[in-house]
């Protein structure tokens, strides 16, 4: 597997192109759960494959890559990228998972996303597994999908490479008092040190269509959950830090002109940004950015933040 650092990618992946669409790269036809349970029981599929599902359940859409990195961060030993790929291929046949690519003038993604099918949730569910998996899902935009991905990666960073890491959340769920509705951050970590803790919570930005109008309604959302917030609101002992992960540099710099020329910063908390790339970096101490007034021109600058506690060592 190709480690981050050696990543040379100018453009993020999970960033939007214009014209891209979602294509069906899974398996057409039928398949009985009795040829399933044949392969089940003559050990085709194993615990490893159930570890995949499962894996899959819980992040809704995946790519291989990123499947291989949490199963070795579990303590599964996939072999190889392309020994897992078989395994995949495998449940692809079997129609426990389906995949998809993206399309566009460009050309094909240079990714496969997986997510689930019919007979991985009734395999799931057999182990007592809970799965809300439904097959309108897979209907889901590219927009949301790379969302999805780019949270994950944002999860997966953070696991992997800072030391105070104490546990994630794919979707954590957050209410807004006022509003009366309850919605979904892109991602979640726990980080611990010396006996404290603090919470991160990642929501990803996109240059979608009419983004700046989804931004603006979810930002709201958040400054309605910091302006009331009291010990223990959606399970938060103290205010968690909120981090904007956008597609690349300049997308900060939009998406913070976008929350102030509406009004929605947030004064409980400093609102940091970062980006799908420099998720890459070998150290995530230096990864967020924070606008600040420059006195002397009374214009906003971007300027690096190194927080001591996302070390590596």
């Amino acid at each position: 597997m190709v480690e981050d650092k050696e990543i040379k990618a100018t453009v993020s992946p999970f960033a939007i192109r214009e014209g891209e669409i979602k294509t069906f790269d899974g398996k057409d036809g039928y398949v009985s759960m009795n040829q399933i349970m044949q392969k089940i029981n003559a050990g085709h599929i194993n615990d490893l494959h159930f570890a995949i599902m499962e894996l899959v359940n819980e992040f809704e859409f995946i790519t291989s890559r990123q499947l291989y990195q949490m199963l070795e961060w579990k303590g599964y030993d996939a072999k190889s990228q392309d020994k897992l790929n078989n395994k995949l291929e495998q449940l692809i046949k079997s129609k426990i998972l389906t995949r998809y690519y993206f399309n566009s003038e460009d050309g094909k993604g240079i990714y496969r996303v997986y997510c689930l099918e019919k007979m991985g949730k009734y395999l799931l569910t057999s182990r007592e597994i809970e799965c809300k998996w439904q097959p309108t899902d897979n209907a889901k935009p590219v927009s949301m999908i790379k969302k999805r991905l780019a949270g994950n990666q944002t999860i997966i960073a953070y696991l992997r490479k800072v030391k105070a890491f104490h546990s994630y959340t794919v979707k954590p769920a957050i209410t807004a008092k006022m509003a009366g509705k309850v919605f979904k951050a892109s991602g979640g970590v726990r980080l611990t040190k010396n006996g404290k803790s603090i919470d991160f919570i990642f929501e990803v930005i996109r240059r979608e269509e009419d983004w700046e109008k989804k931004l603006t309604d979810k930002m709201r959302l958040y400054k309605d959950f910091y302006e009331n917030f009291v010990m223990m609101d959606s399970g938060f002992q103290t205010l968690p830090q909120l981090i904007l992960i956008c597609e690349d540099e300049k997308h900060m710099a939009e998406t913070f002109k976008t929350i102030v020329m509406n009004q929605l910063e947030i004064q409980q908390i400093k609102l940091y940004y970062s980006t799908d790339l420099r998720q890459n970096k070998q150290s995530l101490e230096d990864t967020l950015v924070e606008f600040v007034l420059d006195k002397d021109t009374n214009k906003y600058k971007m300027q690096n933040v190194e927080l001591k506690l996302l070390q590596t060592e």
